[in-house]
């Protein structure tokens, strides 16, 4: 992919993720979910890979912040999970692998990070499992949605695989 397509593509699904949570989101315990940041993770790992997508999330979480959208939490969640799902897509290239490597990264990995990030840079004093349901419910919903996205797309040859 060349480099004009590449940023091209990354800016697309910026605009979607920073977007998407105007749109769509919902109160999930001490967070707010947004599934189209997980959606969009997935979709950007299986089309453009892991660092790529890393970038897409950390900008859709600067954006959103920038907009008065979301929290600081949107960066340990929303990074690890594209991280994840990009790499396991990268070396197993199956599509399922990249979602539930995002529900893990976000939903798991992510939610234990946000503690101390939430302590030291939100003030906040929680415990180590308290993002895990919020995190796990945003992650699985917007990961399913970003399979099934992905599973319609290559169901029509719209693109290819990597």
């Amino acid at each position: 992919m060349n480099r004009t397509r590449l940023l091209t593509t990354m800016a697309i699904f910026i605009a979607i993720g920073t977007l998407g949570a105007q749109i769509l989101w919902f109160p999930a315990g001490v967070a707010k979910a947004y599934p189209v940041q997980h959606a969009v993770n997935v979709m950007a790992a299986v089309t453009l890979g892991p660092g790529p997508t890393v970038i897409i999330a950390f900008m859709i979480g600067l954006l959103r912040n920038l907009l008065g959208l979301g929290t600081l939490l949107a960066f340990p969640g929303g990074m690890i999970g594209a991280l994840l799902a990009g790499y396991l897509y990268q070396k197993f290239g199956k599509t399922l692998l990249a979602a539930i490597g995002e529900a893990i990264g976000t939903g798991i990995i992510g939610s234990f990070l946000a503690v101390p990030f939430a302590i030291i840079l939100m003030g906040s004093s929680v415990g180590v499992f308290a993002f895990l349901p919020s995190f796990l419910v945003s992650s699985i919903t917007g990961a399913a949605i970003g399979w099934f996205i992905l599973s319609r797309v290559k169901q029509e040859h719209l693109i290819q695989n990597t």
